[in-house]
C-alpha cells in the first residue's frame, strides 16, 4: 500500500509550512485516474498524524475526474475511470488530460492567542 508514503509526504509538508502552529484541517484534491484511493489514504492519514502538529485535524478529499475527447463523435467526456466510454458508446478516446494529480489544495491552521 503505497498511500502510507504517499501520507507521510503530505504530513511532513503541511508540518514544515505551518511552521509549528496546530493545524486543523487539510484539503487535498485527488485525480480519479491517479492511483491513490481515497479510502486507503484517509485510514494512513489517522495513523500518519499522531504525534505531529497535524493530530486531531481533519482531512478533506475533494476528488477531481480527468477529461477527454471522444475521436468519434467530438464529445467532451468525464474520466471518472480509465475504462470510461463515451456517451455515443465510443471507445475511442483521446489520452485523458487532468484526473492524475494529487495537490495540497489548503490548510487550516489554529490562531495563536
Amino acid at each position: 500500500m503505497h498511500e502510507m508514503s504517499v501520507t507521510r509526504s503530505i504530513v511532513d509538508a503541511c508540518s514544515e509550512r505551518a511552521n509549528g502552529a496546530r493545524i486543523i484541517r487539510v484539503t487535498l484534491e485527488i485525480g480519479m485516474l491517479s492511483c491513490v484511493m481515497p479510502a486507503a489514504l484517509q485510514f494512513c492519514y489517522e495513523v500518519a498524524v499522531e504525534g505531529t502538529d497535524l493530530e486531531g485535524s481533519d482531512l478533506e478529499i475533494i476528488r477531481v475526474p480527468g477529461r477527454s475527447r471522444c475521436r468519434d463523435c467530438g464529445a467532451d467526456v468525464r474520466m471518472d475511470d480509465l475504462l470510461r466510454k463515451c456517451d455515443c458508446g465510443s471507445t475511442n478516446l483521446e489520452a485523458p488530460r487532468g484526473g492524475d494529480e494529487l495537490k495540497i489544495k489548503s490548510m487550516e491552521i489554529e490562531e495563536a492567542a
